[in-house]
């Protein structure tokens, strides 16, 4: 009987003994995981991984270029939910002569040359807020105007999709897209072609504004809408003869404000 309870007795401690068996992760071990966690992901934040170092992903966060954009006359861009993208070509016409005026491919503003296209953007963007960000070509245009007509109609007939300088990325952010272009040959540049197949303005509201020799925007609208299927391209936009961009600054600024856009 008593080798019985001695036999029982040892089979029972050595079953509580198994049971202690330290744990294969300590507590120091537990608390250093849980450290580094929080540090990782603030508060609030996603978690799920991110594929890039944290400082890449951040030098990026709010802007709308890629490092190989020319920096926008807006600096750094703004977590602005507005961007104002256009294309631009001043004829390369001397601001002093007669040429400016009728031409009228140039604007002089504060002592400033630009573009009828850039000084439509610059003075909506001073209206509305927003992101500027200038269309630019690998491809170099004739600045002078005759130059610049054909060439233009040679690259229509060819369809051609000129080469980006620049590209747009970060577009999540903008709900309202201003797209500025001038009115070639009864048609957007061919950029513009390459600009709207190259992103995706899906869910955005696009709103074009146009310089133009008199034909207004002809149906470059429906282009838009055709080439960007999966946004709303505003009724609301604005074409201004080219003759008159320089003297419309209120006309742009009343236009800008009667859209109603949140600031």
């Amino acid at each position: 009987m008593k080798k019985t309870v001695f036999i029982f007795l040892s089979i029972t401690l050595l079953l509580a003994s198994c049971g202690r068996q330290p744990s294969s992760e300590t507590p120091a071990q537990t608390q250093e995981s849980e450290t580094v966690t929080s540090d990782t992901l603030p508060a609030g934040s996603d978690p799920a991984p991110s594929a890039e170092p944290e400082e890449d992903s951040a030098s990026t966060e709010s802007g709308a270029l890629t490092e190989s954009s020319t920096p926008t006359e807006s600096g750094t861009p703004t977590a602005s939910n507005i961007l104002i993208a256009y294309f631009s070509v001043p004829e390369d016409v001397d601001p002093s002569g007669a040429d400016a005026i009728s031409g009228a491919s140039i604007v002089v503003r504060d002592g400033e040359v630009s573009g009828n296209v850039q000084f439509m953007a610059e003075i909506i963007q001073e209206t509305v807020g927003g992101d500027l960000f200038r269309i630019e070509t690998v491809q170099e245009y004739p600045l002078e105007h005759e130059a610049l007509v054909d060439f233009a109609a040679d690259e229509q007939d060819a369809e051609a999709r000129p080469e980006l300088a620049t590209h747009a990325e970060q577009l999540e952010q903008y709900d309202i897209v201003f797209l500025g272009y001038p009115n070639w040959w009864g048609d957007m540049p061919m950029p513009l072609y390459t600009f709207l197949e190259e992103c995706d303005l899906s869910g955005k509201t696009i709103i074009p504004f146009c310089p133009h020799g008199g034909s207004g925007f002809s149906r470059t609208e429906r282009t838009i809408a055709e080439l960007q299927p999966n946004a709303v391209v505003s009724e609301n936009g604005m074409s201004i003869s080219r003759n008159n961009v320089a003297a419309a600054e209120d006309e742009i600024i009343a236009w800008a404000e009667g859209l109603g856009l949140p600031q």
